[in-house]
């Protein structure tokens, strides 16, 4: 007998939980989840950050049995989850500086190796997670970053890129992308945002650094997220993450198109999604339907000076050309039958 199945949620590409069996079931759809970051935070309606941690750390917490601590730099994530005297961390979470984080969690990695050799174990079985926005990880902190890969210390270290300085006003960081509105960007003349030709690609420069394992994933594919932790948990030595997590706030976008939002980077080519292990790519996210990078520029505010009384068509050619460039390089285009 054949079953008729209804799906009433458009415009993704989920898979409902009750369909699959438990063990391919996502960390959160679990009522044993962990919910390392808990209720009572002050993070904005709609943080695309919060959620992000929500899910990576919970699935860190699944894949180390409960047995793991987190380096957290100053920033978004510090300040919302942890005003004095409160938190909303269920697990052992230290603040460092801004910049430090990478650093802190090699040291908190290298304590735990200590205390496991003189036990006689190869391994700890605590392991170490670092995490931070995008300025105290491309900017502020990406010598100690660098730091960390280069002597392949035992951390995974979960990047949260929400493209800017969001906790101090929306200034502009090295993952901000050309044409952007900042707080620090050029408000007026021929070019308003920022430039094109700067910033840093920290996930490729992960990956020459060849360490053992460096991926991208968006806050718009749950499962994509959580499969990655837990395989970077799975592996010893360096591991990198970068999560593309949209900012309402910062980029004057609505709050209820977070996910929409993370979708269409995605689905532009604006994002990459893959994973490299030891400095080869080994998986990219296909494409499924593409969109042009204009239906992801148009739902943020930060953009609006490209569509206005006086649009900027050439910009807009610009970073298309950007996305499509992406899509060649990772190969992200589904092959057509």
């Amino acid at each position: 007998m054949t079953q008729v199945v209804k799906f009433y949620q458009t415009g993704t590409f989920t898979v409902g939980n009750r369909l699959l069996d438990p063990d391919q079931r996502s960390v959160q759809a679990s009522i044993a989840r962990d919910n390392s970051l808990t209720s009572g935070h002050r993070a904005c309606q709609g943080c695309g950050e919060a959620l992000g941690a929500r899910y990576a750390v919970d699935a860190a917490m699944r894949a180390t049995k409960g047995q793991l601590i987190a380096a957290n730099a100053t920033g978004c994530l510090e300040v919302f989850s942890t005003p004095y005297p409160e938190t909303s961390w269920k697990l052992p979470w230290r603040h460092s500086l801004f910049g430090n984080a990478a650093s802190v969690g090699s040291g908190i990695a290298a304590a735990l190796a200590v205390k496991a050799r003189k036990a006689g174990l190869e391994h700890s079985a605590v392991r170490v997670i670092a995490q931070g926005g995008d300025g105290g990880t491309t900017d502020i902190g990406f010598g100690c970053l660098s730091g960390m890969f280069e002597r392949n210390d035992d951390v995974l270290y979960i990047c949260y890129d929400n493209e800017g300085y969001m906790n101090t006003g929306v200034q502009r960081s090295s993952a901000t992308p050309p044409a952007a509105r900042t707080a620090t960007t050029v408000p007026l003349g021929p070019n308003p945002g920022a430039e094109f030709g700067k910033g840093k690609n920290v996930p490729l420069i992960a990956v020459a650094h060849e360490i053992p394992y460096v991926a991208t994933a968006t806050v718009a594919d749950l499962r994509d997220l959580e499969a990655k932790v837990e395989k970077a948990m799975s592996m010893r030595g360096a591991r990198y993450l970068q999560v593309f997590v949209p900012c309402p706030l910062g980029w004057g976008a609505a709050s209820c198109d977070t996910i929409k939002l993370a979708r269409l980077a995605r689905e532009t080519g604006i994002f990459p999604v893959f994973e490299a292990e030891a400095g080869e790519i080994t998986a990219v996210s296909k494409i499924r339907h593409r969109v042009p990078v204009e239906d992801y520029l148009r739902l943020q505010k930060r953009y609006a000076h490209l569509f206005g009384s006086h649009p900027r068509p050439d910009i807009v050619a610009q970073l298309q050309a950007m996305a499509d460039k992406n899509i060649k390089r990772f190969n992200l285009l589904e092959e057509e039958a």
